[in-house]
């Protein structure tokens, strides 16, 4: 399947306009990124202006995202550079660096520590003022050596800079007058002034940060909300969190007039979403939050999961779950994948209910309650029917408090992966990020998918791809060494057999009617998809299918070959060939055979589930099968543009099976009838299984084989002769036993109509066995 993404275009225009440091630009990193990558290609694509803020751009985004200046960041300043032009953001950007390395020099001095007591012993104040005077004058050789670089396009921060320059050169000899009067034992030592001077350098400090654009203070920390907002999708999580927040807020805000709640819902909150959508991080923004109000001693949070809470023997799960409780206490108790705490199936000797009754003590009772919040996290599903399972548990935790995060949605799942990449500076050039979008598609199947990590590990397997695959050169562009590529992704792709599914099916011998009506619906499909691309309405697609024939007729063959071109046609994800029968489908007790019928169905969904001998699941009314039939077809109605199901089996029983249940009947419309093979079909697929191996047929062994084909009905079709060919094969290496040493290579090659008379008995002796 193809997949088109639409990229905006970097303007020039836009470009241009962009003259205060103080805003942000038009274009992110990455749009910065490809623009430069196309300007490899498209040398005059920007004017040298335009082409000078590109390289600014990026840099200022470099700048933002590392809160550092490293050297990439000087050398996309200095390719700006050497292209000319007047640019005034790159003299301001120029400007930030500058003051952000005065910024981290001044850092080296610890003002924050620096105290003196006028109580001190003088040999205390004197080592103390010579470490400091030691310091000061170490800093003020640093500065020197990195004056040259000084650029005051930002007169706010020039003005606190010099300020700062002074106080310190004036604490500076207001130590070192402290040295002499300690080294001659004079009196009078101006602590209190060394102090002030200290305090308001520590001011100054604090001010010259500030004066940085907010876009570059380091100082500014954000807001849990703030965090919360950063991050990709999650619209509706977003919404009730910032609900939530207020609330609480409000609550706090009356308890301070004097107000009361009896029936406040609490903190403690149950957090549900598939793989990698985010579960833990929204649990420790909840630690911040309930700090950030108040409600809670610290925004520390304990995360736990089933093997560190339960333990092996009677009374240690209590213990190891008291002792996590109090850890703690004040923040935010965490425990992940909770519903593994109760099992179904579990046996006497389990201890997860241990953990679910001292964990509903300690909320509810005791002198814990209220010190700490307990945040649950788990599957939907799993996480509905633990509750369920646990009343007095679900008691304690009110249905406002339960929050769901949805899976990422595929132009969310991308940005996550541009982000992974940036982090690491990557990039994707337009087609890598068009490829890794089919990567998305065909791993998003079921809710095992495991979002936003799946998709970081799909990055770095592409970056490992890269990484393993080049070296860095002197000659090279610092492009090529940011890209990601198509060809990076080549290894998570799926391989292509030699040979297209069509042809496959064209190569097979014989089954004239089956390879026809495969074709003709291979056919329908490539149109309805063509007509879908161009904006036409498509007739529904019927892709579950009966295969009715004896054995041997190719079924299993043809349907493998099916699978494969409907993921082609981009109807499958995966078009993998999954091959189930009753024993994979009907368990021996109640309620486990749709267990065991979904965990198949999970398995297969992407790709084709072949159920051969599907009328064996039908045995009355009363027998299990029943549910795996009931269950089959619900699951094909939930995942009906995931799945293809296709049944197999004698044709009589076929029909007596699909009319047995409606929902069969209204979901199996397309039917195949698979033929036995004809005299002359049979003798081609003998040879060709000859030929597999380099042997040869005498004329009078084909005589002998199509004799008995016409004389004799064969059970077993093409499998029948695939195993009379290997057991003749067997009773030729038998005969030429005794004359190995005389025997020629023509004897080596030739399969006799003696080996095939006696390969003939040995064979249908043991279909009669099998009948019997």
């Amino acid at each position: 399947m193809t997949n088109h993404l639409i990229f905006s275009k970097v303007k020039e225009t836009e470009l241009l306009q962009w003259t205060n440091i103080e805003e942000s630009p038009p274009y992110t990193e990455i749009e910065v990124l490809r623009a430069l990558d196309q300007l490899q290609a498209e040398p005059d694509h920007y004017s040298k202006e335009a082409e000078t803020i590109l390289y600014t751009m990026l840099a200022y985004h470099r700048l933002r995202r590392n809160q550092a200046s490293d050297k990439l960041t000087k050398l996309l300043l200095d390719r700006g550079e050497k292209l000319g032009g007047d640019v005034t953001i790159q003299k301001s950007l120029h400007s930030i660096i500058y003051y952000q390395a005065v910024m981290d020099h001044l850092s080296t001095l610890d003002l924050e520590n620096w105290t003196i007591r006028e109580t001190d012993f003088d040999a205390t104040k004197l080592k103390m003022i010579e470490e400091w005077h030691q310091a000061l004058n170490q800093y003020f050789i640093d500065a020197k050596q990195n004056n040259n670089d000084r650029n005051v396009v930002n007169i706010d921060l020039s003005k606190i800079d010099q300020t700062i320059q002074t106080e310190l050169a004036e604490l500076n000899q207001l130590l070192i007058n402290s040295i002499e009067m300690l080294e001659n034992r004079r009196s009078g030592v101006p602590t209190r002034e060394i102090n002030k001077s200290i305090r308001r350098l520590i001011e100054l400090k604090l001010e010259f940060n500030q004066a940085f654009p907010n876009l570059f203070n380091t100082d500014i920390a954000r807001s849990p909300l703030q965090k919360l907002e950063g991050m990709v999708g999650l619209e509706q999580v977003k919404k009730y969190m910032n609900q939530y927040y207020h609330y609480l807020k409000y609550q706090q805000d009356r308890k301070q007039i004097g107000f009361q709640m009896i029936d406040e819902p609490g903190l403690h909150m149950i957090i549900t979403g598939n793989p990698g959508t985010g579960k833990t991080t929204i649990a420790r923004l909840l630690a911040e939050i309930y700090h950030e109000l108040g409600l809670l001693d610290s925004n520390k949070i304990i995360e736990v999961n089933r093997s560190h809470l339960v333990g092996s023997f009677v009374g240690q799960s209590e213990e190891k779950t008291m002792n996590y409780i109090k850890e703690a206490v004040g923040g935010v108790l965490f425990i992940d994948e909770a519903y593994s705490l109760h099992r179904q199936d579990a046996s006497g000797n389990d201890y997860g209910q241990a953990v679910i009754d001292t964990l509903v003590s300690a909320m509810t009772s005791g002198e814990l309650a209220g010190k700490f919040a307990v945040i649950l996290a788990g599957y939907p599903e799993e996480m509905r029917q633990f509750l369920w399972s646990n009343p007095g548990l679900r008691s304690r935790f009110p249905e406002q408090n339960m929050i769901h995060l949805p899976d990422f949605k595929i132009i969310e799942l991308l940005d996550i992966a541009e982000a992974t990449a940036l982090d690491n500076d990557y990039f994707f050039t337009e087609t890598a990020l068009n490829s890794f979008y089919g990567l998305i598609e065909r791993a998003k199947v079921d809710d095992t998918f495991g979002n936003a990590r799946t998709v970081r590990d799909l990055v770095m397997k592409a970056i490992f791809k890269k990484g393993a695959a080049i070296t860095i050169e002197e000659s090279d562009d610092w492009l090529d060494h940011m890209r990601i590529e198509s060809k990076d992704l080549a290894v998570m792709t799926d391989k292509k057999d030699d040979i297209e599914p069509i042809e496959q099916l064209n190569q097979l011998i014989g089954l004239n009617n089956v390879k026809d009506e495969v074709k003709k619906l291979s056919s329908f499909v490539r149109i309805q998809q063509a007509r879908k691309n161009q904006g036409y309405p498509t007739v529904p697609i019927q892709l579950h299918a009966v295969f009715s024939g004896n054995p041997g007729t190719g079924k299993t063959t043809v349907a493998k070959i099916y699978s494969k071109l409907l993921k082609e046609c981009g109807l499958l994800k995966r078009g993998h060939f999954i091959v189930a029968s009753r024993s994979d489908l009907v368990a021996g007790y109640v309620g486990q055979t749709a267990i065991k019928t979904k965990n198949k169905i999970r398995e297969a969904l992407g790709g084709v589930l072949f159920i051969d001998e599907a009328y064996a699941l039908f045995r009355g009314e009363n027998d299990f099968g029943k549910e795996a039939i009931d269950t089959l077809v619900d699951e094909m109605t939930k995942h009906n543009e995931n799945l293809v199901v296709i049944l197999a089996g004698y044709k009589q029983d076929m029909v007596r099976f699909i009319n047995s249940n409606p929902g069969l009947a209204s979901r199996f419309k397309k039917y195949f009838e698979f033929q036995d093979y004809e005299t002359e079909e049979l003798l081609q697929i003998a040879n060709y299984q000859i030929n597999r191996y380099n042997y040869q047929m005498t004329k009078d062994a084909e005589d002998y084989l199509k004799q008995a084909f016409n004389s004799e009905k064969v059970s077993g079709n093409a499998r029948f002769v695939v195993n009379l060919v290997d057991e003749a094969i067997q009773f030729q290496a038998l005969r030429l036993e005794d004359i190995i040493i005389q025997a020629d290579d023509t004897q080596f090659l030739t399969l006799n109509k003696e080996d095939f008379k006696n390969a003939w008995q040995a064979v249908k002796g043991a279909d009669h066995d099998e009948k019997d």
